[in-house]
């Protein structure tokens, strides 16, 4: 697929196969990148062709030893985004010429052998998260026009660490929904079946990585914002404890719930961006885990082939899990804090004016009349069912637990379709409790779609959370890119 679709990108470089130091104007980068499509020809002998399948390790290891620059690999990336990206809207808005900026500068650093964690590692950003100079419409149309004047911390960071900021990513409204079909930006496409949806709210950052257009994307995590579409679209995703990262310049669901993290490729990239994004407790991966399940799997009823998989992958753990029951089933659980994350957002949307806010779609507004609707009694209730959860959660889970449960009950929904009522039942829940937690690809269903296995852990684990992951990914091995349609 990608051979036939891009064999014209790879046929002839102006580079001659050589590593270069890309000093010159910032008007040359952009020429060279225009120049891209018909230049890049017969480059490092098809080599560049499948950089965008690459790890980070790999990528490096591509840089160092001048198989293609990082400019030559920005330049190729661009190319596919503006080639594919009109059928999958998984990019929003595209930062071309700092992005080229970027890799020159990466070039001058390879040759200097003075690279940073991730020199020359293509980044995207989802729409809610500042990118200075690219428009921060956190999904909204009420936001058009809203340029972030300077980067977000998290986006900071990454550029600090010589990351390659590419653009930002389609997401649903305000990052209320689970389905990535934005009414403003385009219905966001799932690369591993035509006319599937990607989930959300962060579909467009799972879409991008699966897809190939980055390395990595970060997303915001309200209700399982980011496992959701990593579960989807068959990539790993990481949700930390809440407050490790710096949520300033990102517009959230819910501060009390939000958080923001990767999304990767593979399981090693995840733990490579964690340590570089939140310097997490590596002590605390040395740490003797003990595992729990859900009793009755917290009144969520799982298809078929993904129960199968998930009993499949407890066989492999070295001892039996604890079974743990919650006072109230999932499903309460999570319209709990639905219910919540809408009420925090009204507040949010009234200080953008009554003119701007009525360009809100009328979704959204449905969504927001459901949770303004509920009685104080049923919002005393909602907030006892939250305490009682995070209390649970964290009671049993300690210091060294990690609950398991399979990501979402099922595979990606068709766009059109009504998208189920329990995708975020069981992410929920470390949401609500405010616990680290990671999706990682677990296998495929009988028609080949992606389903995966969720991992919560303690407050502050993010280390031991990911050495568990890596561990049980050795043994599943369950990622695999997308052979379909695009």
């Amino acid at each position: 697929m990608d051979h036939e679709n891009f064999q014209w990108f790879a046929s002839s470089s102006p580079f001659g196969g050589i590593r270069h130091t890309c000093l010159m104007s910032r008007n040359g980068l952009i020429k060279m990148y225009q120049n891209g499509k018909s230049e890049f020809k017969h480059a490092m002998g098809g080599s560049l062709n499948d950089s965008h399948s690459l790890s980070i390790a790999e990528l490096r290891a591509a840089y160092a030893r001048g198989s293609f620059s990082p400019s030559e690999h920005v330049a190729f990336l661009l190319g596919r985004i503006e080639r594919l990206n009109s059928r999958l809207h998984a990019i929003v808005e595209l930062d071309k010429e700092q992005a080229m900026y970027a890799a020159a500068e990466c070039d001058r650093r390879y040759n200097d052998d003075a690279q940073r964690p991730l020199e020359g590692v293509p980044v995207a950003v989802k729409a809610n998260i500042a990118v200075r100079g690219l428009e921060q419409n956190a999904g909204l149309a009420a936001r058009h026009g809203m340029v972030a004047e300077r980067d977000a911390p998290v986006v900071a960071k990454l550029r600090e660490a010589g990351a390659i900021i590419l653009g930002t990513l389609n997401m649903d409204e305000a990052a209320f929904g689970a389905t990535t079909d934005n009414p403003f930006f385009g219905r966001c496409l799932n690369p591993h079946g035509e006319g599937l949806s990607p989930g959300g709210s962060s579909g467009g950052s799972a879409a991008a990585v699966a897809a190939g257009f980055c390395l990595a994307a970060i997303g915001t995590d309200t209700l399982g914002s980011i496992r959701i579409p990593s579960s989807y679209c068959g990539v790993f995703g990481l949700k930390p404890t809440h407050g490790v990262g710096d949520m300033a310049g990102v517009i959230p669901l819910d501060p009390a719930l939000d958080t923001v993290g990767p999304i990767t490729r593979s399981m090693e990239d995840l733990s490579f961006l964690s340590n570089v994004l939140f310097a997490p407790d590596l002590a605390s991966a040395m740490q003797r885990s003990r595992y729990l399940t859900l009793v009755g799997m917290g009144s969520v009823t799982a298809d078929p082939g993904i129960e199968a998989g998930f009993q499949f992958a407890l066989t492999q753990l070295r001892e039996a899990a604890t079974p743990l029951a919650l006072e109230d089933d999932c499903g309460r659980i999570a319209l709990a804090a639905y219910a919540t994350a809408g009420q925090a957002l009204i507040p949010e949307l009234v200080t953008l004016g009554e003119e701007r806010c009525a360009k809100l779609s009328t979704e959204l507004t449905e969504k927001l009349e459901f949770v303004m609707l509920r009685d104080a009694a049923t919002k005393l209730e909602d907030s006892a069912v939250l305490s009682r959860t995070r209390a649970a959660l964290r009671s049993a889970i300690g210091s060294n637990g990690i609950l398991l449960t399979p990501t979402v009950p099922h595979t990606a929904f068709r766009h059109g379709e009504a998208a189920p009522r329990d995708q975020a039942y069981w992410t929920a829940l470390a949401n609500v409790a405010g616990l680290p937690a990671l999706s990682l690809p677990l296998a495929r269903t009988g028609d080949g779609l992606p389903f995966s296995l969720q991992l919560i852990g303690p407050p502050g684990g993010e280390a031991l959370l990911t050495a568990q992951a890596r561990m049980l990914n050795e043994m599943l091995r369950g990622y695999a890119p997308p052979t379909s349609w695009w």
